[in-house]
């Protein structure tokens, strides 16, 4: 087999965080379209993750987060976002750059993105989503917000992008 001089699985990989980075870039500037909500799962552990003791402590390894309606303040930088919550009636800053997050979906028209957790790893790409990831705990879900689960069934149609169908085998 030759080997990929041009990388694609880095493109892909990029690309694919690029739909996240606008997503939010858009979100930022005009707010949560429709019944628009996300979910975004992350490695708390990640280089360059902020969040605070307690949040650590009750997250060593990974947390999801749901974007619908308490949130506040969110920045998107090239590399990274940035967004106030409410933890259990705690306002907290988050700031999670882009190569956490493990997964994005969107529940109100089931797309979802998933990202291998290593950046080392020879392919990253968005494979099958759950019908809705749980939040970590009650105490990730902003303070008052209920979200819409998709069918348990997985027949809401999800939007799937598989890169390996793309890969010689």
């Amino acid at each position: 087999m030759a080997t990929d001089l041009i990388r694609y699985d880095v493109l892909a990989r990029e690309a694919l965080r690029g739909v996240l980075r606008q997503v939010l870039t858009d979100t930022a500037e005009r707010g949560l379209p429709g019944e628009h909500h996300f979910y975004i799962t992350f490695l708390t552990d990640a280089e360059g993750v902020k969040l605070s003791p307690q949040l650590k402590a009750q997250h060593p390894q990974e947390m999801t987060i749901i974007l619908q309606h308490q949130f506040w303040d969110l920045v998107v930088t090239p590399d990274r976002f940035e967004v106030g919550l409410s933890f259990r009636g705690v306002p907290e800053r988050l700031v999670v750059p882009f190569t956490a997050i493990k997964s994005f979906f969107d529940p109100s028209v089931q797309f979802g993105l998933q990202f291998e957790a290593s950046e080392n790893a020879t392919a990253e790409a968005a494979t099958e989503m759950p019908a809705a990831p749980a939040p970590a705990t009650a105490a990730t879900e902003s303070d008052e917000t209920t979200t819409d689960e998709p069918p348990a069934n997985g027949s809401g149609g999800a939007e799937v992008v598989r890169l390996d169908r793309f890969r010689k085998k």
